[in-house]
């Protein structure tokens, strides 16, 4: 991909802009009503026109720890400044790094557990977030206790969730939805689980957890089944390792079999720091978003964005990193020369990970 003139990435923001309307809610309607919201839902009404080019938007590893927790008193204003890029954007999507509970038990061995209250989910509705994927090495860090609260929050809120679910069946369903006539189809899984939380973790038949990416052949029966009926199939990924830059072969293995079973983006993140994007045998790969709004976030794990993908039909024919800096766990757009220089480095992150600049 190219790096955009600032005049060019507000004309990709503005089209998204022009498609939205209102700024408190979801964009995107899909199988599972949303909660009710003054904003359009985005839902195309029945038309024989073509489908119109989209703008999609995504945000890296979110949760509400620390500081943030208070922010939740407000959702309306819970993830700051960067909401208007995600509220322009025709669908936006995050990953939600938490189990959203307020009891449950720890799990074993982890240093780290999150948890959040179900307001969580509202606070990133009201931020323009239309769907989220839970299907991560923190979305059942309060066990099962933690897993049935999370479904439950889900279900009652009407909020979009993939990578998660009663059973594998539901953990690897595709969240559907039509955006301006384009039929969406978006699946969750996670490659990253604790050694010792595999079999816990893990949905399965009749057994509650999350969509395990480490099962390649259920991964390629899912997308299999996401393409049917839709015209565009995004893959969401928790993957990689810690810290490191640059895809390791198993992402960049399981990144072809998926593209070749007929995934046309595949996002993901893991590694707390940005990674490169770039075309995949013409369809579109990003190894990894860094953090989002993420209380913990220092030097280079403090480096953010979100990624912009105008997308026309199976197509992303333009894709834009807007940098941000995380302040106090959120993400602050960066401006001027700063956005250039950060916008630049990005571009080079591309260089190791195998991807090409253009289709």
């Amino acid at each position: 991909m190219r790096v955009f003139a600032v005049a060019a990435v507000g004309a990709l923001v503005a089209v998204a802009a022009s498609s939205c309307g209102g700024s408190d809610g979801s964009k995107a309607a899909g199988a599972t009503p949303p909660a009710a919201s003054a904003k359009p839902t985005g839902r195309a009404a029945p038309s024989k026109a073509a489908p119109e080019p989209i703008v999609l938007a995504f945000g890296g590893d979110t949760h509400f720890e620390g500081p943030l927790r208070s922010r939740l008193a407000n959702p309306a204003t819970a993830l700051g400044p960067v909401a208007s890029t995600l509220r322009a954007a025709d669908l936006a999507m995050v990953n939600l790094e938490t189990a959203i509970t307020t009891g449950g038990t720890p799990a074993p061995g982890k240093e780290f557990a999150f948890r959040a209250p179900p307001s969580a989910l509202t606070a990133l509705r009201r931020a323009g977030v239309d769907v989220a994927s839970m299907a991560n090495n923190h979305g059942m860090d309060f066990m099962e206790e933690g897993l049935r609260d999370s479904l439950a929050a889900i279900r009652r809120s009407g909020f979009p969730v993939v990578g998660i679910g009663r059973d594998a069946d539901q953990a690897f369903k595709a969240y559907r939805t039509t955006v301006k006539g384009n039929r969406i189809a978006i699946v969750g899984a996670t490659q990253v689980l604790d050694d010792n939380l595999i079999t816990a973790w893990t949905a399965g038949p009749g057994k509650g957890g999350l969509a395990s990416a480490k099962d390649v052949p259920r991964m390629v029966r899912a997308v299999k089944e996401a393409r049917k009926g839709s015209d565009l199939v995004i893959v969401h990924l928790h993957w990689g390792q810690e810290l490191k830059a640059c895809p390791l072969p198993r992402q960049q293995e399981l990144a072809k079999a998926l593209v070749d079973a007929g995934a046309d983006i595949i996002v993901g993140g893991h590694a707390h720091v940005p990674l490169g994007g770039g075309y995949l045998q013409g369809r579109y790969v990003h190894y990894g978003m860094g953090n989002f709004v993420f209380s913990s976030a220092h030097g280079q794990t403090a480096k953010s964005g979100v990624l912009l993908l105008r997308v026309e039909g199976r197509k992303v024919t333009k894709a834009k990193w807007k940098p941000a800096e995380i302040i106090g766990g959120l993400p602050i757009p960066m401006k001027g020369a700063a956005a250039a220089a950060e916008g630049r480095r990005w571009e080079g992150l591309r260089g190791c990970t195998g991807l090409t600049a253009r289709p």
